[in-house]
């Protein structure tokens, strides 16, 4: 179990120029503008509300998580939660920049075979595995983050996913259908169907990464590994 520790993305092939190489940027929700003298403490106060966030979950689930418990967690007026993060959606994709700006500096700089140095076979496998884990460790905040169906696909944070595994295909199987195939890749790491694999149908994670290995393998049409 590789990842396990993880953590504490018939038609002829699309061009080059239809497929951007570089990963698009996560997701970061925004500070509301402040003045310039503000601006450290503003700061200050979004970890604070962060960290009161974490704390409620950790204590409550998710669904202990509103703009006014954050408030009275953190000792702030309302106001203040709403100015800067906009809404609840808001304060959770916050909570999880974290952790995918830490996956993205994983792939794309960190050790192989999750990042550079590896083959891109081993680099896709080990990809699919540490974002299971990583999703299957915030499953909760995932889903109630996630945003809705007319822009799940379209978001910085899948993007960035997605963008990446097709990067790795386009140099495991060139003459496929790149974009489309890495859909079908993402569609597996969907933490809606890692909730239902596992919490109602009862699955361990190792069957996961399991079918994870066996899903690269007849995609790239290489031997499966493990």
């Amino acid at each position: 179990m590789l990842y396990a520790g993880f953590m504490s993305s018939a038609m002829p092939p699309f061009s080059k120029s239809q497929e951007p190489l570089e990963t698009p940027q996560l997701l970061e929700v925004e500070p509301a503008p402040e003045e310039p003298c503000l601006r450290a403490d503003a700061a200050r106060n979004r970890a604070r509300l962060l960290e009161a966030a974490a704390r409620l979950i950790a204590e409550h689930g998710v669904a202990g998580v509103t703009m006014e418990a954050v408030a009275a967690a953190a000792q702030v007026g309302k106001g203040t939660v709403f100015r800067r993060f906009g809404d609840r959606n808001g304060l959770l994709m916050a909570l999880l920049d974290h952790s995918a700006r830490q996956l993205q500096a994983d792939f794309l700089g960190g050790p192989a075979p999750l990042g550079p140095g590896a083959p891109p076979l081993e680099r896709l496998r080990a990809f699919g595995v540490a974002v299971l884990y990583r999703s299957a460790e915030q499953l909760d905040l995932q889903l109630a983050a996630q945003p809705e169906p007319d822009r799940r696909f379209s978001h910085p944070s899948f993007q960035a996913l997605r963008t990446h595994i097709a990067m790795l295909l386009r140099q495991i199987v060139p003459t496929a259908d790149c974009e489309l195939l890495s859909q079908t890749l993402m569609a597996y790491l969907d933490p809606a169907l890692i909730h239902h694999l596992t919490r109602q149908c009862g699955m361990p994670m190792q069957r996961l990464e399991s079918g994870w290995h066996d899903l690269v393998a007849r995609v790239t049409c290489t031997e499966r590994s493990g």
